[in-house]
């Protein structure tokens, strides 16, 4: 899997981490080993342009992905594609602010952000309510994984982001 990181924040940031987690969540989601990823980690600035190019919402959000070939997650009885799976982008001041609200680092927040957005490339949305209970409970199976395999203890963290 390539999965390349540029932070261009300013913050520093656990870039270990979320590779190893997007690593995570994408082999768990039977994604081709040689399929491809961007992650970026902006500034609030950055963010807030980004957020009203895309979405024409004011404000810095905390993560936006940018699907390219559309691809899904795989079955274990299909020959699975590769391909680009887009761009996750990711700020470390709104992630701050997440996290501390609710009781966790923001490197903590970043990672649950990181995971969020590669669903989002991977297709799944929270638009509808039955949507959001699959993606956040998805999401919360695949972050409780991956810490109970670095030995972590205790829950992920809520998901904050709508």
């Amino acid at each position: 899997m390539s999965i390349d990181i540029n932070n261009e924040s300013g913050t520093e940031v656990d870039e270990q981490a979320i590779l190893d987690i997007a690593r995570f969540a994408l082999d768990r989601m039977r994604i081709h080993p040689l399929s491809e990823l961007s992650v970026i980690v902006v500034d609030a600035e950055a963010m807030e342009a980004l957020h009203i190019q895309w979405m024409d919402e004011p404000g810095p959000t905390d993560v936006m992905s940018f699907p390219m070939d559309e691809l899904r997650p795989g079955k274990e009885d299909e020959e699975l594609p590769q391909g680009l799976l887009g761009d996750i982008v990711l700020c470390p001041e709104v992630a701050t602010a997440q996290g501390k609200a609710n009781g966790h680092s923001m490197d903590a927040e970043l990672q649950l952000l990181t995971v969020h957005g590669v669903l989002h490339v991977l297709g799944y949305d929270h638009e509808d309510p039955d949507e959001e209970r699959e993606m956040f409970g998805l999401q919360k199976r695949i972050l409780d994984d991956w810490r109970a395999e670095r030995g972590e203890t205790g829950p992920s963290p809520a998901p904050t982001t709508r």
